[in-house]
């Protein structure tokens, strides 16, 4: 036998140090720290960018979805003053070109996967959702758009409110105080001293109040309608777009053919063809709000993203008063 050799063995490392929430504290990799440098930093801009642009978007978009809404609702057109009466038409119209937008965000940027979320989710959901936007559209008939914009600022309201009673959901009490300043923040939007001129000018509710009340009660069931879908099937907002938009383009096809309102808007669109740039813009960015602001509802609380919406609402009225004409007043040539 030879003499005997010593070979020198490495201790195994120690185990990392244990944390609360997990069985081991997981320890950063070099090159990352805790101020966010590498791969973090980088994400944390990318995300911070995402939203910025999001955030954006519904701004830009809706601001002027709104200017062509009018623009297109209470325009008077050709020598006849002619008006826009066709709001199921023009929100049929609005459905197919999101649908097509958002079939082609999917296919862009979306793997294929399998479609979980039943068909009569989707068809349920349509229905509260078109049925807010034709009431929506219709109510401008009636009240000037600052009314409606206000009125539609008040959406958390309904959704709150059905989400108990129907989705039997839990708000914590941030979120009920958070609502309430929307609402006193809406008041006081709205609240117009009367001057000393010993005149005192009465306001009943009308038709278009009414609309737009529907308006904000069928955007309550939307809302429970989608959260059901987010909560037990885990449905993307592109594919929400996708399938809700399509139900509601066959609903209204459906309606528009059967009550004849598509040939009576095509022959006013024959007579003023003016108007089909405005509809086709009009779509446009409402295809692209919805993107825009389902991302912003994706990357940021839903509590953030209802004071977000609020404030788009009372920064909408405000740019528009100060930098466009009243629409209305405008008389538009085919």
């Amino acid at each position: 036998m030879g003499p005997l050799q010593y070979v020198a063995v490495e201790e195994p490392p120690p185990p990392p140090p244990r944390g609360k929430d997990s069985e081991f504290l997981v320890v950063p990799p070099p090159g990352l720290t805790e101020q966010g440098s590498g791969k973090n930093a980088d994400m944390f801009r990318n995300e911070r960018t995402r939203f910025i642009v999001c955030f954006l978007g519904v701004f830009v978009c809706y601001f002027y979805y709104g200017i062509l809404q009018e623009t297109i609702t209470r325009g008077k057109y050709g020598e006849k003053q002619e008006k826009f009466s066709y709001a199921t038409t023009l929100v049929f119209v609005q459905c197919i070109i999101n649908a097509i937008f958002a079939k082609l965000i999917i296919y862009v940027f979306e793997k294929p996967s399998p479609e979980r979320t039943p068909y009569w989710l989707y068809a349920a959901c349509s229905m509260s959702y078109l049925g807010a936007m034709v009431s929506s559209n219709s109510a401008l008939q009636y009240v000037s758009y600052p009314t409606q914009v206000l009125g539609k600022s008040c959406k958390p309201i309904p959704v709150m409110i059905l989400g108990v009673t129907i989705g039997k959901k839990r708000y914590p009490l941030a979120k009920y105080l958070c609502v309430l300043l929307i609402v006193i923040g809406v008041a006081l939007f709205m609240y117009k001293p009367q001057k000393g001129t010993g005149e005192t000018e009465h306001h009943s509710i009308g038709f278009g109040e009414f609309l737009l009340l529907l308006s904000l009660t069928l955007d309550g069931l939307t809302g429970v309608s989608q959260d059901n879908m987010r909560a037990n099937f885990q449905t993307g907002a592109n594919r929400m777009m996708l399938n809700v938009n399509l139900w509601s383009s066959l609903f209204l096809g459906i309606g528009v053919l059967c009550t004849g309102e598509i040939w009576e808007f095509l022959s006013f669109t024959e007579r003023h063809s003016s108007v089909i740039y405005n509809i086709f813009l009009f779509s446009l960015t409402s295809a692209l709000g919805q993107v825009s602001i389902g991302c912003v509802t994706m990357d940021v609380r839903e509590i953030c993203s209802r004071w977000f919406w609020a404030t788009f609402k009372v920064y909408s009225i405000t740019l528009k008063k100060h930098f466009f004409p009243p629409l209305h007043c405008r008389v538009l040539s085919s």
